[in-house]
């Protein structure tokens, strides 16, 4: 099992192979994400682009979005052999185009239902098999409640739990307005882990930082950050110092050091015809909060849409900002 003592959540439209691969250059133990991808997508679909991977993205896992345990198990299957180092089943979006497909958040209001497509899965795979859920749904929402889901759930043989610490309303809040408006409450996921010392659980749900990070890891054995590494990529350096006690020789990255390390990569995929603002947009927030970050962000939105454009463009841009020998203090 890879460690998850620090991981990117899959976030839809966001964690894409270009994305992962500048988040490992940040950090190279923080467990990947990819978005979810549906099992009639990888049972259907154009394969090689929904899972294909860059090599340095590993430890990289890939969550699936689905019902269906022969579904399921197929696709994970499929998955194992494209060589993820786990496969997470998504029981915690609560968008209505997913609940409309009876997978996500909804799933937590049948728990047998998930063990059998746990199980399925297990059955099909060597990797680990891992669940993402919330502490409940609507007015389910007990801690008790969350208990009952992931003893249940355990009964597969699962001993793996990513949970959001907020509920997920199923019907009259956009997945926006479900990131926000329930509150967020620690204090079930802690408790979990009390309860159940044996299984590997994992905290998500409104971690801004590194330093975050750690207080919550006083308490589970994991802590999943989102939209503020996906905003702000500059929360990952830093990762593997002070979450992993991984010091680099040459001390932490600085973001100039973080961008032209992604150039070469950039440049590989322009080459094989990947339009450029693909990987750029990304990257708009890695200045976020010092000086020349607007005028970063302006020149690669106006810059990088181009189909001639390409990794000078970046360069270009990079000299906009100025280089602050203390710009990564923030991140710890």
């Amino acid at each position: 099992m890879p460690s998850n003592r620090l991981s990117v959540a899959p976030m839809m439209d966001w964690t894409d192979r270009h994305c992962r691969v500048f988040h490992r250059l940040a950090t190279r133990n923080a467990l990947l994400y990819t978005e979810m991808v549906t099992t009639g997508a990888v049972l259907h679909g154009d394969r090689d682009r929904l899972l294909g991977y860059d090599a340095s993205e590993h430890p990289v896992a890939c969550q699936l979005g689905g019902s269906d345990p022969k579904d399921l198990a197929a696709s994970a299957k499929i998955v194992a052999e494209y060589g993820y180092d786990e496969v997470n089943l998504n029981v915690g979006c609560p968008s209505d185009r997913v609940q409309s497909g009876r997978f996500g958040a909804c799933l937590m209001a049948e728990p047998d239902l998930v063990a059998d497509c746990i199980a399925a899965m297990q059955d099909a795979v060597d990797i680990p098999v891992t669940v993402k859920s919330r502490i409940g749904i609507d007015d389910a929402d007990s801690y008790e409640g969350l208990v009952a889901f992931v003893d249940r759930v355990a009964r597969t043989g699962c001993r793996y739990f990513t949970v959001h610490a907020r509920k997920a309303i199923l019907s009259g809040l956009s997945p926006k307005e479900n990131r926000e408006i329930p509150p967020l409450k620690y204090d079930y996921v802690y408790r979990l882990k009390r309860d159940f010392p044996e299984f590997e659980i994992v905290l998500n749900g409104g971690v801004q930082s590194l330093e975050e990070a750690q207080e919550h890891l006083a308490h589970v054995d994991g802590v999943m950050i989102g939209r503020a590494a996906y905003n702000t990529p500059a929360v990952l350096l830093g990762t593997d110092r002070l979450i992993f006690g991984d010091v680099r020789p040459d001390g932490d990255l600085t973001r100039h050091d973080l961008v032209r390390a992604f150039l070469p990569y950039i440049d590989g995929q322009v080459r094989n015809g990947t339009q450029l603002n693909r990987m750029t947009r990304h990257i708009l927030g890695i200045f976020n909060g010092l000086p020349g970050a607007r005028a970063w962000r302006r020149y690669l939105s106006e810059n990088a849409y181009t189909s001639e454009a390409g990794p000078e463009v970046v360069e270009t841009a990079l000299k906009l900002v100025p280089e602050i020998d203390d710009a990564m203090a923030e991140t710890g």
